[in-house]
C-alpha cells in the first residue's frame, strides 16, 4: 500500500516513470521466466462472471525489481499479489494494469532475489459476450435458454482469463482446477480429470498437469453435452462433445479424428503426445482453435447430418478436423517462436490436412480442392497492401490481421511448391525423414521458419533456405512471361500486381513445363529475371522446319498442375494453342483451372483485354470437371458486375452468354442425384443451379420455385436434397422484392424453426442475393438482431451486386454498434465483404474519408487491403468502358450455340 508524504510523492513520481517504460512494448522484458501455472477458475454461469487464482512458479533470471506479465479485462486484487522466494515472501508497493497494451506491472520496493519463486495473483472477470478470453456462449436445453462457459485464446486473450505470461516462447506447465460448477454439467480442458469432489449442486474438478506448452493453447470448457466415444490403434481415447441430443452428427468427425491420429503419428514418427483428444462443438464459436487435446468448433466444423448435410459440408468437416489435428504436432509439440512465424503453424497445418484427407477419403480428389488454397493466396498477394509470409508484429493488436490468406494460404502453397521441387520421399520418407527429424528436434520448444528450412536442407541436399527465402520474407509473387523466339522460349520474371503496378520482387522460381504431352516434361530453378531455353531437344520436330511455319506445333503448359505459387502469362501464338488445347480436353483439370485463373488476373491487370479473356471462356462450353466449374463459377460472377459497371447496355447479353456456357453441364448433371455418382459431382449441381439462377435462367428459377414449395409442405421432401438447396434459396431470392415477400419471410420461416446451424448458415448466405435493395437493407439489420448467432452474421454480407451501395451505407450507418459488439478478429470480416466489391475513383474517397473520422487500429491492414480492391474494380470497369470491339465479341460469344 502507498504511504502519502511529500518524498513518497516524489519517489512515486519517479518510479511511475519507470513503470512507463513498459509501455507499448512488442515483447515482455525477460525478468522471469514461468515454469508451471496453478489456475483455478471459478465460472459463474447466471451471472456470466468469473473468480480465480493463479500460483506461477518462475525463475527470476536478472536483478529486478518488476515482474512483468500480461493481463487485459480483469479485476486484479492488488491485495492479494505476492511474490515467495526461499520463504521470503514479498508484496508489490505497486500493482498496475496498462490496459491498451494488456500487460501487468508489479514493482517491488527491493530486488527481488534470482532464482524461483512462485507468485500468487487473485483476479476476477466478466464471461464476455465477444468469443475470446474466458466467454458466454449460449444455448437452449428442453426449452430453457443457457450459458456455457468456453475459453479461445489464440492469439492473444490467455491473458482475459488469467494473468500469464502470453507469448507463444513463454511455455509451461499448467495444472487447472475448475471450482463451484455445476454438478450436472460436465467441465473439459486439456487434460483429463484427476479428480472430482461433489459437495450439494455444485462440484470441484480438478485436471492433471499438462505438458510444456504456451498460454494460447491452453483451454476450459463447461456445459451441457453429450458425445461419442472411440479409441485409436495405440489407445488414444477421443470423445466428440455437442449439444445433447446431436450425439449422432459427432459420429463422422469422431471417425475421421481417430484415423487421423494414427495418420499424423506414422508420417511424423512421433506419438500423439496426451492421453486423451476431446473435440467440443460451440454454439458460440468462430472457426475452430487446435487447443492440445481440448479442440473447439463452430458446429458447422464438427457436425455432419446424414439426411440434410450437403457433400461439401462433409469435406469441410473433413479437412477442418485434419487441420487442427496437425497442430497437435504442427504448432502445439512444436510451436513457432513468435507471431512473425505464424505461418508454419497454419500453412504447416493446412498443407498436411489435406495429406490426411486425401489418404482417408481418396475418391474425393482433394488435391483438386486446394487449388482453391493457391487462389486465395495469389489473390491477397497480389495486392500492394499485402505482406510477407514472416511478417513483422510489433504489438498485440497487430496479430488478429495475420490470421490470413498469407498466412494461411500462401503458407501451404509454397509448401506444397517445395516439396514438388524436392520430392515427397524427401519430406516423409528416407533415412532421414526431415519433418520427423524437426519434430523430434523441437518437440516441447519453439521453432522458427529457418529451422524448417535446415532440417528439409539435411534431408534434400538442397539449398532449401536460400531458395525459400524469396518466397517468405518478401511480400508477392511473380507473373511468368513466356514467348518463342528463335527456336527459343523465353522467361521473364516480373512481381505481379492486380493494380497493373510492376513490384521489383525477384524469386527462385521452380519451373514445370511439358508440351503437346504430360509425358514430355522439363524443370529447372529460373533464378534470374530473365532466362532463355533451347526447345529444340525438348521438343524435337516441332520447331521451324516441320510445316508449322516456324513457330510450335503443340502447347506449351508452364506450372504443370500448379504446384507453383505465380501466374503466367503467354503469348498470343502460346495462348492460343492452350486454347484449343482447352477445348479438346488435352489439359488437365488442374492445369484447365490454371490457365482461366491466370488469364482471369491478368485482365484484372489490365494485362490482357477482357474480350480476350470471354473469348477463352469460350472454349470451357463443355466443361463438365467440378475443379474447374468450381474457379469459373465465381470468375464469371466477377466478369458480370465488371460488365454491369461498365457496360450496362450488354449485361442481358453478358448473363446470356453465362447461362449457355454453364447449360451444358447442368444438363448433364440434372435437378437429381444420381446412383454411385462422385462425391464432386454432388457438390458441383448446387453449385451450378446457382449460378444459372443469379444469371437469371428462368426455367432454373422456375423449377427451383416448384422444388421450394414442396420443401416448405414437407422438411424432408426427396425433391430438395441437401447438396441442391442452397441453390434454391438463392433461386426464389431473385424474384423477391418489397411488393412479392414470400419467398424471403418463408426463409425466414425456415430459419427460425431449423436448430441445424448448416440450414441457418445455407439460409444466411443466401438472403443477400436478392436483387432488391430495400430487402437487403431489412435482411442486413436482421443480422444485427438477437436471432442471429454473432460468429453467422459475416455470412449473410455478400450482398448481390445491385446491393453494394446499400450495404456501404449500413456499414456506414451501423459502424459504432458493429466495432463495439464484434472484436477485431471478427471486424475484419465486416470491412472486407463490404468494401471490397465496390468499384468507383468516388468510393474509394468515402472510404477513407469515413475511416479518417472512425479510425480503427485493429483493421488498418485490412482496411489498407479494401480500398485498394474498390481501385483495382475501378481501373478495370474504366478499361472495360473503353475497350473497343467488346459489344461485337459479346454479341458473338452470346448467339454462340452450346
Amino acid at each position: 500500500m502507498e504511504m502519502e508524504s511529500s518524498t513518497s510523492t516524489s519517489k512515486s513520481s519517479a518510479l511511475h516513470l519507470k513503470m512507463e517504460q513498459f509501455k507499448g512494448q512488442s515483447r515482455l522484458p525477460k525478468f522471469a521466466v514461468p515454469k508451471r501455472y496453478d489456475i483455478t477458475l471459478k465460472p459463474d454461469l447466471t451471472a456470466c462472471s468469473f473468480g480465480g487464482s493463479v500460483a506461477v512458479h518462475l525463475d527470476i533470471v536478472c536483478d529486478t525489481r518488476f515482474i512483468v506479465l500480461n493481463a487485459a479485462d480483469l479485476s486484479v486484487d492488488a491485495a492479494s499479489v505476492s511474490f515467495a522466494s526461499s520463504k521470503v515472501l514479498f508484496k508489490p508497493w505497486k500493482v498496475e494494469t496498462f490496459e491498451e497494451d494488456g500487460i501487468l506491472v508489479l514493482e517491488f520496493g527491493e530486488t527481488l532475489p534470482v532464482g524461483s519463486g512462485v507468485l500468487g495473483i487473485g483476479f476476477e472477470g466478466i464471461l464476455n459476450d465477444k468469443m475470446k478470453g474466458f466467454y458466454a456462449s449460449t444455448y437452449e436445453h428442453n426449452g430453457e435458454k443457457k450459458n456455457m462457459a468456453v475459453t479461445q485464446f489464440e492469439p492473444v486473450d490467455a491473458r482475459r482469463c488469467f494473468p500469464c505470461w502470453d507469448e507463444p516462447a513463454w511455455k509451461a506447465t499448467f495444472k487447472i482446477t475448475l471450482d463451484d460448477v455445476p454438478s450436472e454439467l460436465v467441465a473439459l480442458s486439456n487434460m483429463p480429470v484427476v479428480e472430482e469432489k461433489v459437495h450439494g449442486h455444485l462440484k470441484t474438478v480438478s485436471f492433471q498437469e499438462s505438458p510444456i506448452m504456451s498460454t494460447y493453447l491452453v483451454a476450459v470448457v463447461v456445459g451441457l453435452f453429450d458425445y461419442v466415444e472411440d479409441h485409436t490403434s495405440d489407445g488414444v481415447k477421443v470423445r466428440v462433445y455437442c449439444q445433447v441430443g446431436k450425439a449422432n452428427q459427432g459420429k463422422f468427425a469422431l471417425n475421421v479424428a481417430a484415423k487421423t491420429l494414427e495418420f499424423y503419428r506414422d508420417y511424423f514418427a512421433v506419438p500423439y503426445s496426451l492421453p486423451k483428444l476431446d473435440m467440443v462443438a460451440i454454439p458460440d464459436f468462430l472457426g475452430a482453435m487446435e487447443n492440445y487435446g481440448l479442440v473447439t468448433y463452430q458446429e458447422t466444423g464438427l457436425l455432419f447430418d446424414e439426411q440434410h448435410s450437403a457433400a461439401a459440408n462433409k469435406q469441410l468437416v473433413a479437412t477442418v478436423v485434419a487441420h487442427e489435428l496437425a497442430h497437435q504436432w504442427f504448432g502445439n509439440l512444436v510451436t513457432m517462436e513468435w507471431w512473425t512465424h505464424l505461418w508454419l503453424n497454419e500453412g504447416f497445418a493446412t498443407w498436411v490436412s489435406y495429406l490426411a484427407t486425401d489418404s482417408l477419403f481418396p475418391e474425393w480428389k482433394i488435391w483438386t480442392k486446394f487449388l482453391d488454397e493457391i487462389t486465395g493466396g495469389l489473390k491477397l498477394d497480389g495486392l500492394e497492401g499485402s505482406h510477407p509470409i514472416e511478417v513483422e508484429i510489433n504489438h498485440a493488436s497487430e496479430v488478429d490481421e495475420i490470421f490470413d490468406a498469407i498466412s494461411y494460404r500462401k503458407g501451404a502453397s509454397v509448401i506444397r511448391m517445395l516439396q514438388n521441387y524436392l520430392g515427397a520421399e524427401c519430406f516423409q520418407v528416407g533415412p532421414l525423414r526431415s519433418l520427423a527429424s524437426y519434430i523430434k528436434k523441437h518437440a516441447s520448444s519453439n521453432a522458427k521458419t529457418e529451422d524448417l528450412w535446415a532440417a528439409l536442407q539435411e534431408g534434400s541436399g538442397e539449398p532449401v533456405n536460400k531458395l525459400m527465402n524469396s518466397w517468405t520474407q518478401q511480400k508477392g509473387y511473380p507473373v511468368i512471361s513466356v514467348k518463342v523466339k528463335d527456336q527459343k522460349l523465353e522467361f521473364d520474371q516480373t512481381q505481379f500486381y492486380s493494380s497493373g503496378s510492376q513490384g521489383d520482387g525477384q524469386w527462385i522460381v521452380p519451373i514445370t513445363l511439358c508440351s503437346g504431352s504430360y509425358d514430355v516434361r522439363k524443370s529447372f530453378l529460373l533464378q534470374k529475371k530473365f532466362e532463355t531455353f533451347d526447345v529444340k531437344e525438348f521438343l524435337g520436330c516441332s520447331i521451324a522446319g516441320t510445316g508449322c511455319r516456324g513457330s510450335l506445333c503443340s502447347w506449351i503448359k508452364v506450372n504443370v498442375d500448379q504446384t507453383g505459387f505465380y501466374r503466367v502469362k503467354y503469348d498470343e501464338e502460346l495462348s492460343a494453342a492452350l486454347r484449343s488445347a482447352i477445348e479438346k480436353k488435352h489439359l488437365s483439370a488442374t492445369d484447365r483451372f490454371g490457365v482461366l485463373g491466370d488469364s482471369f488476373a491478368l485482365s484484372m491487370a489490365r494485362q490482357q483485354s477482357f474480350a480476350s479473356l470471354l473469348t477463352l471462356l469460350g472454349a470451357y462450353r463443355e466443361e463438365l470437371d467440378c475443379t474447374v466449374l468450381s474457379n469459373l463459377i465465381p470468375i464469371s460472377y466477377k466478369l458480370a458486375t465488371i460488365a454491369a459497371d461498365a457496360v450496362p447496355e450488354l449485361l442481358d447479353l453478358i448473363n446470356q452468354l453465362f447461362i449457355g456456357l454453364f447449360q451444358y453441364s447442368a444438363e448433364k448433371l440434372g435437378w437429381e442425384p444420381k446412383p454411385g455418382e462422385s462425391h464432386l459431382d454432388a457438390m458441383l449441381r448446387g453449385d451450378i443451379l446457382t449460378a444459372l439462377a443469379v444469371f437469371g435462367h428462368d426455367l432454373t428459377i422456375d423449377e427451383a420455385s416448384r422444388r421450394f414449395h414442396a420443401y416448405l409442405d414437407d422438411r424432408n421432401t426427396p425433391l430438395l436434397p441437401p447438396d441442391i438447396r442452397k441453390a434454391v434459396f438463392v433461386a426464389v431470392m431473385q424474384r423477391v422484392s418489397m411488393s412479392k415477400r414470400s419467398g424471403y419471410e418463408s426463409l425466414l420461416r425456415v430459419y427460425r424453426e431449423t436448430d441445424l446451424r448448416e440450414e441457418k448458415t445455407r439460409i444466411l448466405r443466401s438472403l443477400a442475393s436478392c436483387p432488391d435493395h430495400n430487402i437487403i437493407l431489412e435482411f442486413l439489420n436482421f443480422l444485427l438482431s438477437s436471432e442471429v448467432r454473432r460468429q453467422d452474421a459475416a455470412l449473410g454480407l455478400s450482398v448481390s451486386s445491385k446491393g453494394r451501395e446499400t450495404a456501404w451505407t449500413w456499414l456506414k450507418d451501423n459502424w459504432e454498434h458493429i466495432s463495439e459488439t464484434w472484436s477485431s478478429g471478427y471486424l475484419l470480416r465486416f470491412v472486407s465483404a463490404i468494401i471490397s466489391p465496390l468499384a468507383s475513383f468516388e468510393k474509394v474517397k468515402e472510404v477513407d474519408e469515413f475511416f479518417k473520422v472512425h479510425p480503427n487500429p485493429s483493421i488498418t491492414r485490412t482496411l489498407k487491403q479494401s480500398i485498394e480492391w474498390v481501385q483495382i474494380n475501378a481501373k478495370w470497369v474504366q478499361s472495360v468502358g473503353s475497350e473497343k470491339n467488346l459489344a461485337d465479341t459479346v454479341k458473338e460469344l452470346a448467339h454462340r450455340k452450346y
